[in-house]
């Protein structure tokens, strides 16, 4: 009875927040109140299990891409559409997708969560897989030092009852494999590990946070911790990726080359198609049809935001999220400045993280030849001043994206345009665009 009163408590909030143009943790919040075991009861239930996907880059496209691998071989899958991946944010989503007695139509969960709340969600419900993307120095003043961080993925590793996905070329990642262990309460077994991993001529191009901190991890240069290099080479890779070339790739799957020609933008994404690709097979098992899996990774889009591309006055936009220095290092990679005017917004509130000064830790020098036309958001001022140690032209800085926003599309209707974006820049960004173009709504 309490589970039927959450559930339709919560769905009635749902929909009035979504009248009023938010609030999507809202209805969640309301229903644990009402039913504290909510979550249990509505995926306990699902005959594949809950997939969870954690790490500091690239969760979002990652659990998008097994979504869509995973209906594309007919299972129904549920997943956190809206972004919000707290636990509350879950519940909502559970809310939207369930029938008024709170059960869920659906196979398998694949859930996106956040690094500090996927420790609260996995007391909850433990995962039966569970893939650990990397560790990066990211929102240091919410986690502390990256050992913190590293050590709620640890927390989510031991709580999983089936399969751990790891990266192999995180070093951190990498040593969450004794996590496998019989050492949880929630497990009375052992769990299998499996690996997704790089070419050793690409590791320099996907930087760990170790290879970061070295004067040698040049994009292009040699690897920059060859005893890591050997290390990880150790380990037998489900999936790895043997060649980037933009959107082509080629990948070693179970020792066979698949070359894919993917709809995704950025050689950070093509990446993460490793580990789509790895947790897919995993789940799947011997009935993964190969053939089906990679048309389906052929055809996924970027989520909105990473890598998304708008049309506006006949001429593309792209919302490019960054957030960190290895992400941002990349994007710049992926996304030559040349034939397009620049806007770079960088907001500090709490879902962005307020220290900035990684900042610092970027090299725009990709941009000097192009300059940059617009830097806007709450620290605009302090991009603008790391653009002119830079030596980076930088045409207006304005703290208010909207007026931004206007005069950047204004002052070149006709010339194709990129917006690089902390997160609650890109959402206030994709708000102002929704008035000139078709923009995804997430609900």
């Amino acid at each position: 009875m309490r589970h039927l009163l959450a559930t339709l408590a919560g769905k009635t909030i749902r929909e009035v927040a979504k009248l009023r143009g938010g609030g999507s943790a809202l209805p969640g919040l309301v229903a644990e109140k009402i039913d504290p075991g909510f979550l249990p009861r509505s995926l306990g239930s699902l005959p594949r299990g809950v997939v969870v996907i954690s790490g500091t880059n690239g969760k979002t496209t990652t659990t998008k891409m097994v979504v869509e691998l995973l209906q594309g071989q007919g299972l129904k899958v549920f997943t956190n559409r809206t972004g919000s991946n707290f636990t509350r944010g879950v519940v909502a989503s559970a809310l939207g997708e369930s029938n008024l007695a709170g059960r869920l139509d659906a196979d398998i969960a694949v859930l996106e969560l956040d690094e500090a709340h996927a420790v609260h969600f996995v007391k909850l419900v433990a995962p039966r897989y569970c893939l650990l993307l990397n560790v990066m120095r990211d929102q240091l003043d919410r986690f502390g030092e990256i050992e913190t961080t590293a050590g709620f993925l640890r927390r989510i590793a031991e709580a999983t009852t089936g399969t751990l996905v790891l990266n192999r070329e995180d070093p951190r990642i990498a040593a969450l494999a004794d996590a496998a262990g019989p050492n949880s309460a929630s497990r009375a077994a052992a769990v299998q590990v499996r690996y997704f991993g790089l070419a050793p001529g690409l590791r320099p191009m996907f930087p760990s946070d170790d290879d970061m901190r070295s004067s040698a991890a040049v994009v292009g240069g040699p690897a920059p911790d060859d005893a890591a290099a050997a290390a990880a080479t150790l380990r037998e890779a489900d999936v790895v990726l043997t060649a980037c070339d933009g959107s082509a790739a080629s990948f070693d799957v179970g020792g066979r080359r698949i070359d894919a020609e993917l709809k995704l933008t950025g050689v950070y994404n093509v990446y993460n198609a490793a580990a789509a690709l790895a947790l897919a097979r995993t789940v799947l098992g011997p009935d993964a049809d190969e053939a089906a899996l990679l048309s389906s990774l052929e055809d996924v889009t970027p989520a909105f935001g990473r890598g998304e591309s708008l049309t506006v006055n006949g001429q593309p936009l792209d919302l490019v999220l960054v957030k960190n220095p290895a992400g941002f290092r990349l994007a710049l990679r992926s996304f030559p400045a040349a034939g397009y005017r620049t806007m770079i917004a960088i907001n500090d509130n709490y879902a962005d993280g307020r220290d900035m000064s990684w900042l610092w830790d970027v090299d725009f020098e990709s941009l000097a030849a192009t300059g940059v036309d617009e830097v806007s958001g709450v620290r605009a001022n302090d991009m603008a001043l790391r653009l002119f140690y830079e030596d980076v032209p930088v045409g207006r800085v304005d703290t208010d994206l909207t007026d931004s926003l206007e005069r950047f599309i204004d002052s070149a209707p006709d010339t194709p345009k990129r917006i690089y974006c902390t997160y609650t820049a890109m959402l206030a960004l994709r708000r102002e665009l929704g008035k000139l173009t078709n923009v995804e709504v997430i609900s």
